[in-house]
């Protein structure tokens, strides 16, 4: 590779001054043990991977084998930096709108089955390649189970091609999965030269295609067709169908048309168009001959999500908005219960002035799935309505106490901030190529993308932590430091020695392939974070002892540690599939294991042939 030439046989920075010795030392067998309870209980999964690292670091510390200067070492890391500040990023591609307009132009739910997941793996594969491949799974989930529930099919179908894509494609750069930021982070440590951005690209760009060609072309073939996924119900409420009176925008593209016009649009996001409001009154009917105004209120059947949806695609806009009432800035939409004896129960959110007094719209009231033919503000809110509320989250929580309301459980409704999404883009992809072009370092580059975003409010500042994946973090963390401990004392060599002794006497391109099977397969029950950690030394130490370049052996475990499609504990996406998606334990490997197989045999030649032995 251009950026990054390939290494000859120096011997690591780590490796300097080490005193080894033919039998197992102290140190060495705390550490093993540590290492081995350490994978028992992220196995058993009783306690989270978070708690169990930090215990095990904890006990490292007691122990001796982690010096005290080294204790907490792994949090200020880079690779620990870079992994916070793109899940920032990511949310900042979320809120500014970027995935949602992906999704309008490229998700269809009249689709084939098959064609929708080539469509929906490829887009999670690209999306991967740019931002963490967790957050590229969780904005498009929702679209995939909105698609799956238009069409009457099980999500069980698309949801495991849509991770396996999603997994697939951080393989792709740099950031795309925290395997790759530690692997080239451990370059640097133990060479001086990290892996830049898109060193990854040619053996990552063949595993993802010829992955996401198997999950689209056969792999959903081999899944259980009759399972049903978690309901995303909350408290027991239908809230599918909440009767919403948004505004026309000045600038609307739909201004002109007729309403029986838009069914086929309204109908792609999920909303129905039921009515008509033209200076504060409802048109006759539900008004499907008239022409549509700027300034004139329609009135939707929609779900939170979807409402959300169509503004984009419809050009309107939540009424408050346009009109100044409401502030452009931390806006968010809560759910809420009109119980017996609240202010509202009995009256109507303009008698009571609910925007131009608190600062709050009322967008939305679903009454048992009844349909109502006054406008949404001029509704006699009766006890057991629901309310969707837009405002400052700060302004929403005040007067839902005021006016006696109580709160649904949060289910994170954010309003799109549309107009920001060319600078949210802009900005990430300047970031991206003056890091990839070694004029700033990756985790600044993305430090000023991540404050950026919060000066213009695309993260609002309460977010900011809240994007962040702490568990991860913590895991992270606290590996690097026992990671660190185990190569100092020697303890990578020995597994070194125990894998070429293992396959004494045949060509190195064997033992690559057997490194990448065992990390892979290691990476099936752990978290792939921390078998990054782990492997990578090893993967150089094989390398010093064969006398060849420590390159394809940490592309190797790159490429082995980020694969793991065999259960539902190895990574984090496919985790977030089980309930949603109905999937037991042992659906995994149906569809896994074959893809596994297929990486191995992809991944292995384009590795040695980008990345050359000698």
């Amino acid at each position: 590779m251009g950026s990054v030439p390939a290494i000859a046989m120096p011997l690591p920075r780590w490796r300097h001054g080490l005193r080894y010795s033919r039998g197992v030392t102290p140190d060495q067998i705390i550490l093993f043990v540590l290492l081995f309870f350490v994978f028992v209980f992220l196995v058993w999964g009783r306690w989270r991977y978070d708690l169990v690292a930090f215990v095990a670091l904890l006990a490292a510390l007691l122990a001796g084998v982690v010096p005290q200067a080294e204790a907490f070492s792994g949090f200020g890391h880079p690779a620990t930096v870079i992994i916070a500040l793109v899940l920032i990023v990511s949310r900042g591609l979320s809120n500014s709108g970027v995935i949602e307009l992906l999704g309008r132009y490229l998700v269809d739910a009249g689709r084939r089955l098959g064609t929708h997941i080539a469509v929906m793996s490829g887009l999670a594969a690209g999306l991967s390649a740019v931002m963490n491949n967790v957050a590229a799974l969780a904005l498009l989930m929702p679209v995939d189970l909105q698609a799956a529930r238009k069409a009457g099919r099980s999500p069980s179908l698309s949801l495991m091609p849509l991770s396996f894509a999603s997994i697939l494609g951080g393989m792709i750069t740099l950031i795309g999965t925290p395997p790759n930021i530690v692997v080239a982070e451990f370059r640097q440590d133990a060479f001086g030269e990290p892996y830049r951005m898109f060193d990854f690209a040619p053996v990552g760009l063949a595993c993802a295609a010829v992955g996401v060609a198997y999950v689209a072309l056969l792999g959903w073939r081999l899944l259980p067709t009759a399972r049903g996924g978690a309901a995303d119900e909350a408290n027991g409420f239908d809230l599918a169908g909440y009767i919403s009176e948004v505004r026309v925008a000045d600038d609307s593209r739909i201004i002109g048309q007729r309403v029986r016009d838009l069914d086929e649009e309204a109908a792609k996001a999920d909303v129905e168009i039921i009515g008509l409001i033209r200076d504060g009154k409802r048109l006759p009917g539900f008004a499907r001959n008239y022409a549509i105004q700027a300034g004139d209120n329609v009135v939707l059947e929609a779900s939170p999500d979807s409402l959300d949806e169509a503004l984009g695609a419809l050009g309107l806009e939540y009424v408050g908005r346009g009109e100044g009432l409401l502030e452009d800035r931390d806006l968010a939409l809560a759910e809420v219960v009109v119980p017996d004896g609240a202010r509202l129960a009995g009256r109507t959110a303009l008698s009571l002035r609910l925007l131009n007094r608190y600062r709050v719209a009322l967008v939305g009231v679903s009454r048992q799935g009844k349909r109502f033919r006054d406008g949404v503000r001029t509704l006699t809110l009766l006890p057991g309505d629901v309310l969707l509320l837009l405002g400052a989250e700060d302004t929403v929580a005040d007067v839902t106490r005021q006016l006696g309301l109580l709160p649904l459980a949060d289910r994170g409704q954010r309003v799109v901030q549309r107009d920001k999404a060319w600078i949210a883009v802009g900005t990430f992809a300047a970031a991206i190529v003056v890091a990839s072009l070694g004029f700033v370092y990756l985790p600044i580059a993305l430090g000023c993308v991540a404050a950026l975003y919060v000066a213009l409010n695309i993260v609002p500042i309460r977010e900011v932590y809240l994007s962040v994946e702490w568990p991860v973090i913590v895991l992270l963390g606290s590996m690097i430091p026992i990671g660190g401990a185990l190569q100092s004392t020697g303890g990578t060599a020995l597994i070194a020695d125990g894998i070429v002794n293992l396959s004494f006497g045949l060509p190195p391109v064997f033992i690559l392939a057997l490194l990448v099977v065992v990390t892979m397969t290691l990476s099936d029950v752990m978290n792939n974070t921390a078998t990054a950690v782990i492997a990578a030394p090893v993967a150089v130490d094989i390398a010093v002892r064969l006398g060849v370049s420590p390159d394809p052996f940490l592309m190797g475990v790159a490429v082995a540690a980020s694969c793991a499609f065999l259960t539902p504990i190895g990574h984090k996406n496919n985790t977030l599939i089980m309930g949603p998606g109905g999937y037991r334990f042992g659906d995994y490997w149906r569809m896994g294991l074959p893809l596994e197989i297929l990486v191995v045999l992809v991944s292995v030649p384009m590795i040695l042939l980008v990345w050359p032995l000698g």
